[in-house]
């Protein structure tokens, strides 16, 4: 049987909302797997706060960043231990500061960044990193790291660097910088988990479906009925919680497939990140 912790009931209890006795019940159930244990409390009936279980409880700054052109970005996080730390000159300098070498070098992961020299200094991003943690004595990382090339891209980052999102489209048009920052803080703020019900991964339909007829049958409906209550729920999850399909934030009465088509008809989303500290 897992060892389950105060800390962890605690942990858990920030990541859903639930109350510690229900976070210790699932915990314990789930033999101390944090994804099942939320599971578990969402097939209870428990209303459970879109966060990810996996999500580390670091601090740190969130950012994304285009070239002049629009068409290549980058967003990483970069994470220390306290919120105090995350928001000091040196932390958010050094933020910039590896944002502006992974924007010259169009780097393809975290690992490459890592080893290439600051712009008019003779260190690297790890050295600098390295001397950074040595000077305030947290744990200081790259977390997070996604680069996208397309005929345009945007990025955005939320004012309190905890969210960054970027976002590409398939053609550039007139409107489309307005366009690109509203669809962006779209993602932002609303945290889709796909473009549309045909990008959601096979593994996130079936578990929304198994939460759906495991409360279906708790409410006592016929078993017949189970498949298409359960369909019905997942396509309120697809309308919620992918990108197209969700109401546009400016306009309610939009969905953001709708807001696109005013823009461009033929304006695609191909992409997008959502990064955040958490």
């Amino acid at each position: 049987m897992a060892n389950i912790t105060a800390q962890d009931i605690n942990n858990l209890r920030k990541m859903t909302g639930v109350g510690m006795m229900d976070c210790k019940q699932a915990l314990t159930e789930a033999e101390g797997d944090f994804d099942k244990a939320i599971e578990i409390l969402r097939k209870k009936g428990q209303k459970v706060a879109n966060k990810r279980a996996d999500r580390e409880t670091n601090e740190g700054n969130a950012i994304a960043r285009t070239t002049a052109e629009n068409d290549f970005g980058i967003a990483f996080v970069l994470t220390c231990e306290t919120d105090f730390v995350s928001k000091g000159d040196d932390f958010i300098k050094a933020a910039n500061d590896i944002m502006d070498v992974a924007m010259a070098g169009k780097f393809a992961s975290a690992a490459d960044l890592s080893s290439a020299k600051l712009i008019n200094e003779n260190k690297t991003v790890g050295e600098l990193v390295n001397d950074l943690l040595g000077r305030i004595q947290e744990k200081i990382e790259i977390a997070s790291y996604v680069t996208l090339s397309a005929p345009h891209v945007t990025a955005y980052t939320h004012h309190n660097k905890k969210i960054s999102a970027l976002v590409s489209f398939n053609k550039t048009c007139q409107g489309i910088e307005e366009a690109g920052k509203d669809i962006a803080m779209q993602i932002a703020a609303m945290a889709p988990v796909a473009i549309d019900e045909s990008s959601v991964a096979p593994e996130i339909i079936e578990k929304e479906l198994d939460i759906a007829r495991e409360l279906i049958r708790q409410e006592g409906k016929p078993e017949e009925m189970v498949e298409k209550i359960a369909q019905g729920k997942l396509n309120k999850f697809f309308k919620e919680s992918t990108l197209l399909n969700q109401g546009f934030i400016k306009d309610g009465n939009l969905s953001v497939k709708a807001y696109l088509e005013t823009i461009d008809k033929e304006l695609k989303v191909s992409t997008f990140y959502r990064l955040t500290v958490s």
